[in-house]
């Protein structure tokens, strides 16, 4: 198969990528799973905005100050100019946030110093996925090919000519293309409690290190405070941090308070942390009581309707909750166009390390961020793909090399855990 430009994924980074493509462009995307099983599907809290000037300061400054100020400045200072940009671009595909009068409201979570985050009921995420994957769905030139597994780069001199995978039935196919652009997301499917969806194992790390793709800060992974504990196989719920924003509290074992709630993510889950070894209790507990019922039902519904089904009512008791694996600072290395260090290969999203968050993403950053720097890749290859030309001799994929297809899995999966952990030992 030959197209114009392949985009591995299809979250918000994709699904934004690809809208912001020339229509005259074929393009393929391929997911590993069904297209609305996207990590971007799941988040809750909302999205960041630059709400006016006079809140650049302190929105840079949150920025950094959660990141530990190891962000790059100039990539927190692009995300938060264009924020205003995507906004009004969502709101142009029919995305729904939350309004008082007319107006946006915004809500508050940990690390912030005001409120500048918009949002839809505590859905936010899907609400923005589920459109623009509908808008993209209606463009002629995009084709969505669903349960296709990514397994190599076709490449030649440092110069990526498309991916290798396989589809539902098994078979190995070549889609060549002109541009190739990893929005693969998180690496959550990696770790035993995890917010991500299973099958987010960070392949396209393994296939950048295998082709000598830079990498950077891989070990830089966010624990989340609050997500419902359970003893059930999957995935964990999480409890968003807009919950700790408009009041909830949490309590040790012995009904006490023990941290200040509204502290960046990762000092709330070490404290956590601390807490459960020091009671020996495999959870904490967070109260809601604090938030009025109607607040509850109307900007958390869906969290309040799980915990129904797991047997808690958050109106009238507290929820046992436990830190979980949740977000992907490092990746593969990119520059501000979202251009990885092999020529034609882009990676938007999660999966990609432009520095913006340093060694611990502010709460809500994460699909602005998708966004402002996915249009960024669409941007640049809008510019390049005018001077560049397909070379029609690059052969085709041995399949024979990807016959073993959970042995690769077991490889890969090696592959990206030893290098996490050698990243950390180099500290």
């Amino acid at each position: 198969m030959k197209t114009d430009i392949v985009i591995v994924g299809t979250g918000v980074s994709g699904l934004y990528c690809a809208l912001n493509l020339p229509r005259d462009k074929k393009i393929v995307m391929v997911t590993k799973a069904d297209d609305d099983k996207s990590d971007s599907f799941l988040a809750q809290g909302g999205i960041c905005v630059l709400k006016d000037e006079n809140d650049y300061d302190s929105y840079f400054e949150d920025t950094m100050r959660a990141g530990h100020y190891e962000n790059n400045k100039e990539s927190v200072d692009i995300m938060i100019r264009s924020s205003r940009d995507v906004i009004n671009d969502l709101v142009g595909y029919g995305v729904r946030f939350e309004k008082e009068n007319g107006e946006f409201a915004y809500t508050k979570e940990g690390a912030h110093s005001t409120s500048r985050i918009l949002f839809h009921e505590d859905i936010t995420g899907k609400e923005i996925t589920s459109h623009l994957l509908t808008s993209v769905k209606e463009l002629d030139n995009v084709t969505i090919i669903e349960n296709f597994t990514m397994v190599d780069i076709i490449e030649e001199n440092n110069e990526c000519f498309g991916i290798i995978g396989y589809g539902k039935d098994g078979k190995y196919i070549d889609i060549q293309a002109d541009f190739t652009v990893f929005a693969t997301g998180g690496i959550g499917g990696l770790y035993k409690h995890s917010t991500n969806y299973r099958h987010l194992t960070g392949d396209s790390l393994a296939i950048a290190l295998n082709h000598n793709i830079k990498l950077q800060n891989i070990d830089y992974i966010q624990i989340h405070p609050t997500t419902l504990y359970s003893t059930k196989k999957g995935r964990r719920f999480l409890i968003s941090e807009s919950v700790r924003g408009e009041g909830a509290v949490l309590f040790n074992s012995h009904m006490e308070r023990f941290v200040d709630e509204l502290l960046p993510r990762d000092v709330v889950a070490k404290a956590i942390q601390e807490e459960m070894k020091k009671d020996n209790k495999p959870y904490v507990w967070l109260s809601m009581k604090p938030i009025p019922t109607e607040m509850i039902k109307s900007h958390f519904p869906n969290i309040y309707k799980h915990c129904l089904e797991e047997g808690y009512d958050v109106t009238k008791e507290c929820i046992p909750v436990v830190p979980s694996q949740h977000y992907f600072m490092g990746g593969i290395k990119v520059d501000l166009s979202s251009k990885t260090s092999m020529n034609r290969l882009y990676a938007v999203g999660e999966i990609s390390c432009n520095g913006v968050h340093g060694k611990n993403r502010l709460a809500s950053n994460s699909l602005l961020e998708s966004m402002v720097f996915a249009k960024r890749a669409a941007q640049a290859i809008c510019g390049e793909i005018k001077t560049v030309t397909f070379d029609d001799t690059i052969k085709e994929a041995d399949a024979a090399l990807y016959a073993n297809i959970e042995k690769l899995k077991e490889e890969y999966k090696k592959i990206v855990l030893d290098e996490i952990e050698r990243e950390k030992q180099s500290h």
